[in-house]
């Protein structure tokens, strides 16, 4: 989302972006973040971002924070700026950023995706609205949602949202219109329709509530299960793998086993290894 967000900011005049990531540009990004091209894959993915806004509009101030999001350096990032954007697709950074606004009083415009649906909101409890706790007080437990990587996403759809962020953005800056404060706006790409829901701020929030109970920015990963779900993983035995050589080595020798072809039929078609059973795993 934040591919769409960063362009159409840029080209509204918006004078100073900050951009924050510490990844670099691999090709299964560019059927969903347009603002890397194929000649970007191996570069930072801020530096690639960087020149495509500047490509843009080269008035726009860009500046550029390698790092991951954490509690140790958020307050000092968030401070610099009017307004966060929240592109993130993981529940520590989640709620870490709108931790951060809440402290901060700054507007934190949220949108999220999965497959063929996402919404957009904005949290402010500084302008009378919820803030993102209001709405999810605790984390799913680990493991229970799966990540973009994992459950995919319909590569326009963070273009849906995305711009739709972008214009909550503006509306904030300029002042106009009624931003989506206290509304939560649901997209379903599929259906091809919007439903709005209303969210209350919540009295008893831990945070932006009448008697807060959390004061200061704590570790997000913890909070999400984040260390435990990675212990589980490692106590579980490994699953076991074999090469492409061990395997053409088993086909030669005449050794009896089953290959099981889990991708989706259409891939099955173009390619496949003769003997292989196909059951996709959808």
């Amino acid at each position: 989302m934040g591919s769409p967000i960063a362009l159409y900011l840029a080209a509204a005049g918006v004078g100073t972006l900050g951009l924050i990531d510490f990844d670099i540009v691999d090709y299964s990004n560019l059927q969903r973040q347009v603002l890397h091209g194929t000649k970007d894959v191996g570069r930072k993915k801020l530096n690639s971002a960087r020149d495509r806004i500047k490509d843009v509009n080269p008035n726009v101030h860009v500046v550029l924070h390698d790092a991951m999001f954490r509690s140790d350096n958020a307050s000092e990032i968030v401070a610099e700026y009017d307004i966060v954007i929240d592109g993130t697709d993981n529940f520590p950074t989640r709620y870490l950023s709108n931790d951060v606004c809440v402290f901060l009083n700054k507007p934190n415009i949220y949108g999220s995706i999965f497959r063929f649906e996402g919404q957009c909101t904005v949290f402010a409890p500084s302008l009378g609205g919820p803030c993102y706790r209001c709405l999810y007080p605790e984390p799913p437990p680990p493991g229970m949602v799966p990540s973009c990587a994992e459950g995919g996403v319909l590569g326009v759809l963070p273009g849906v949202i995305g711009v739709m962020q972008a214009i909550e953005a503006v509306k904030l800056i300029v002042g106009i219109g009624e931003p989506l404060v206290g509304r939560l706006i649901h997209f379903d790409a599929l259906k091809m329709k919007f439903r709005e829901f209303r969210v209350r701020r919540d009295p008893s929030c831990p945070i932006c509530g009448e008697h807060p109970s959390i004061t200061e920015l704590i570790d997000y990963e913890q909070f999400c299960g984040i260390p435990q779900a990675q212990a589980a993983e490692e106590a579980e035995p490994p699953v076991p793998e074999i090469s492409v050589e061990e395997l053409k080595a088993k086909k030669d020798r005449g050794d009896k086993f089953v290959l099981l072809d889990v991708r989706e039929p259409y891939e099955y078609d173009i390619a496949r290894i003769p003997g292989s059973q196909l059951i996709p795993l959808g």
